[in-house]
């Protein structure tokens, strides 16, 4: 099960109290006071492991409370702190507290690690308190209570490519070329319905990872459809491709079909609109293919005067036609040559 946000609580550990004691041995009179300090709460931390890419292991879990710490003792002996707990989750994860609305971090880079919630500080002995005038202080400190919190976790998948198109514009068939991602395929719309990555192996120990994600359609960002759930999957990407079907069996225009997606992106994120995209016509393997592509490109080019030098490529998933020249352009943007 794909799981990408979540809702938990965290408390880490109260601080153990401080000892109040004082030493008492034969032969030693007035032996003072030797009360330890109480150790401090276990702290709750959250991990970013690679081995993840889902949050569905936190969702029969929503409560994680760390161990308070333990008790000063007598002889000048320190109370054990708390165990502290590390979460994992993948990388991408964004942490919010959820009372405050408050972005705590995005763990963004395998291995980062960040406190959620803090353990409370353990209380000082009566030892801390002796001084010139005060030399048998009946005086100690309870532990400081831990950090609670409410958090929404909020997975955004990290890819260098997203994939953005209508439903059965052949995106999943296009990631099942192209890796060995296995996503569903069928001839009826909707067939994705979680994100899917794909790592794409090319010659001269070249790679990239790819995400498809669900189809939109028109309203998409009002919520028709699947809406605009999955759309932050794509925002992390470098580069876009835009995938259209250039035989639409329904007898809508490919071009028209292109808008919807770029106004779909534009309400949905103005700075994901402006990713650097390529502009991609699949399914050339069917009759009119190269009629249809030329229309486009042309309808394309006249509708955005701004493509004039961007380059529209033509492929089909299907058959595998043009599916290097596609990996070739995507790596060169991935990685321009230096000036």
């Amino acid at each position: 099960m794909f799981v990408d946000e979540i809702d938990i609580s965290v408390q880490a550990g109260d601080g153990g109290n401080g000892c109040m004691s004082f030493r008492r041995e034969r032969f030693v009179a007035k032996g003072g006071p030797d009360g330890g300090d109480g150790g401090r709460g276990g702290s709750i931390y959250m991990l970013a492991d690679e081995s993840l890419n889902t949050l569905h292991h936190l969702a029969g879990k929503h409560h994680w409370k760390a161990k308070r710490g333990g008790g000063g003792r007598g002889k000048k002996c320190h109370g054990r702190g708390g165990e502290d707990i590390v979460i994992p989750v993948p990388p991408g994860t964004l942490i919010r507290d959820a009372e405050h609305n408050l972005l705590l971090k995005d763990l963004a880079e395998p291995g980062q690690r960040v406190c959620v919630a803090k353990g409370g500080r353990g209380g000082k002995g009566n030892t801390r308190f002796k001084t010139a005038t005060n030399q048998a202080p009946r005086e100690f400190e309870e532990g400081l209570p831990g950090q609670h919190r409410q958090l929404h976790l909020e997975l955004k998948l990290i890819a260098d490519v997203g994939l953005a198109g209508l439903p059965n514009a052949g995106k999943s068939t296009l990631v099942s070329r192209l890796s060995a991602a296995r996503p569903k395929i069928a001839a009826y719309p909707f067939t994705t319905l979680t994100p899917t990555l794909g790592i794409v192996e090319m010659t001269g120990y070249r790679r990239f990872v790819i995400a498809d994600i669900p189809g939109l359609i028109e309203g998409a960002h009002e919520g028709h459809g699947l809406g605009d759930e999955f759309l932050r999957h794509i925002e992390r990407t470098k580069i876009l491709i835009h995938l259209v079907d250039i035989c639409q069996t329904d007898g809508t225009c490919p071009a028209e079909n292109y808008e919807k997606i770029h106004y779909e992106l534009e309400a949905y994120s103005p700075k994901l609109a402006r990713k650097p995209a390529i502009i991609v016509a699949n399914k050339m393997d069917l009759s009119d293919s190269q009629e249809h592509f030329e229309q486009f490109s042309q309808k394309i080019r006249q509708a955005n005067p701004d493509l004039a030098g961007h380059k529209i490529l033509a492929i089909s998933a299907a058959t595998g036609q043009g599916l290097d020249a596609l990996q070739e352009e995507v790596w060169r943007m991935l990685h321009p040559p230096a000036e």
